[in-house]
């Protein structure tokens, strides 16, 4: 697989997209499932939301999904 050089803002987006999965992979519990019930929707900070989608259109990455996730799987494989 061709290493790429990420530019900055590519960096910052990936970076940004990485916390924001974490904080909702935080906010839903990786400790298995849950007791039965209504599903509970994560809460994720609106500033960490607002910073991804920032970082996105910083590095010229909104709307162009298949770049950003070829990224993300080169900057942490298997993330």
């Amino acid at each position: 697989m061709p290493t790429a050089v990420l530019t900055d803002r590519e960096r910052t987006a990936v970076q940004a997209y990485l916390r924001l999965l974490h904080t909702v992979r935080a906010a839903l519990g990786d400790d298995g499932p849950g007791p039965a019930g209504p599903a509970v929707l994560p809460v994720v900070p609106p500033s960490v939301l607002a910073e991804a989608e920032a970082a996105l259109e910083g590095a010229g990455l909104a709307g162009n999904e298949e770049e950003f996730f070829r990224m993300v799987g080169g900057w942490q494989p298997g993330g």
